[in-house]
């Protein structure tokens, strides 16, 4: 699950991270009111998207001269100014895809005198089995790029959790920065500060970018982004009341009431496959074939009738869909189970689009004896190249 910038920076606050004073607002008529609030004479206005890129992106809107997601102000008014032309507009990212997000809500912030930007993040370094940090002097850059182009600027610090963030710890951070006098000294208690954070709230993903040494020799968290691991939401009632559903596709939150692994695509081939590793195969050979898939959507090993009736129902209810491959090996899950799910959501919904089906493993024959029996238009597929290459004929 992913919070908005405002939201984390609050949640950091509350572990003693330093973060600017700032409000977030959803309509124009808020911006004056909230802008005088802050200390200034410099302000920031900030698009509140779960994207990132929004410094650099254009409103669909307002042309390709205009400023993007992230705006500075040198007076109340100006301030004012931006939030009217932003808010209700289509702000497209590198991550939010020629679509764009709609821009329902800002963050007005009091301005830095900045002196240096850094990174850090921190995740689950899967390679030593242990919560890291990641840092680098290039803040406020793209981390991938720098990681391609001058990988020896980042460092990476695993940190043990029997121990925590030891002064070590610390100064391996702050060295691989460079800081001195005060920023060295905010760095003992903001780096065991963002772990305990981190740790507690069963994050997934910490990143500050930038994370800022002011005029003033101090550290300061300038931007923030935060996702959680929806495992553990269970343990975090607090976490869970943040949640905001207009930032997320429908069709994902309509699979999460069922415990689908969903996520939307960009193409035209609906993919209902059971096992994370088969769906992954499964898309990369409708590309290979020349398609491109709509959706991830693993189905799980237990589903019942109903859960795969209400995973077809979801792919359908994509207008891009334009032909649908099911895929099923049959270890836990029972391919009579699919069967019967594919048919009674496709009695439920009707079947506009070609469909092919591949069934392989326990009860396989009754699996196919259901679909071919049901009368209804499914092509069946011997196996996954079979079913690829029908499925992207079908589609052509």
């Amino acid at each position: 699950m992913n919070i908005h910038e405002y939201q984390a920076k609050e949640l950091l606050k509350g572990f003693g991270a330093p973060v600017a004073k700032g409000v977030a607002i959803t309509s124009a008529d808020e911006a004056e009111a909230a802008a005088r609030q802050l200390p200034g004479p410099l302000y920031v206005v900030k698009s509140q998207i779960h994207a990132g890129g929004r410094g650099k992106g254009k409103f669909k809107e307002l042309g390709p001269d205009a400023k993007g997601g992230v705006r500075l102000a040198k007076s109340v008014e100006e301030a004012v100014s931006h939030v009217r032309e932003m808010l209700g507009n289509t702000l497209v990212t590198a991550q939010t895809g020629e679509a764009g997000k709609q821009v329902n809500r800002l963050y007005i912030e009091d301005g830095a005198d900045i002196d240096r930007e850094l990174y850090l993040s921190l995740l689950v370094d899967r390679s030593v089995g242990r919560v890291a940090f990641v840092v680098s002097t290039e803040g406020g850059m793209d981390i991938e790029a720098v990681a391609h182009d001058t990988p020896e600027k980042i460092v990476t610090v695993a940190i043990d959790p029997l121990t925590g963030v030891t002064e070590a710890d610390v100064a391996r951070i702050s060295d691989a920065y460079g800081l001195d006098g005060a920023a060295r000294e905010d760095g003992k208690s903001l780096f065991p500060a963002l772990y305990k954070a981190f740790v507690e709230k069963d994050m997934s993903l910490l990143e500050v970018n930038p994370l800022i040494v002011m005029t003033d020799g101090h550290l300061r968290v300038l931007d923030a982004k935060v996702s959680f691991d929806g495992n553990a939401l269970f343990r975090h009632e607090d976490v869970k009341a943040l949640r905001d559903t207009t930032e997320e596709d429908a069709k994902e939150i309509e699979a999460s009431k069922y415990d689908l692994a969903y996520v939307a695509l960009d193409g035209d081939i609906g993919c209902m496959v059971n096992g994370a590793g088969l769906a992954m195969a499964t898309m990369d050979i409708i590309k290979l074939y020349g398609k491109e898939p709509a959706n991830f959507l693993d189905v799980g090993g237990g589903a019942s009738k109903e859960k795969v009736t209400a995973a077809f129902k979801i792919i359908t209810a994509d207008p891009n869909v334009k032909g649908i491959l099911v895929n099923i090996f049959g270890g836990i899950m029972r391919c009579d189970v699919i069967a019967e799910g594919v048919v009674a959501a496709v009695k439920d919904v009707g079947l506009t689009v070609p469909l092919v089906v591949r069934l392989e493993g326990t009860n396989v024959e009754k699996g196919k004896a259901i679909l071919n029996e049901s009368g209804l238009a499914i092509t069946a597929a011997d196996d996954l190249d079979d079913a690829a290459k029908k499925i992207v004929a079908a589609v052509g």
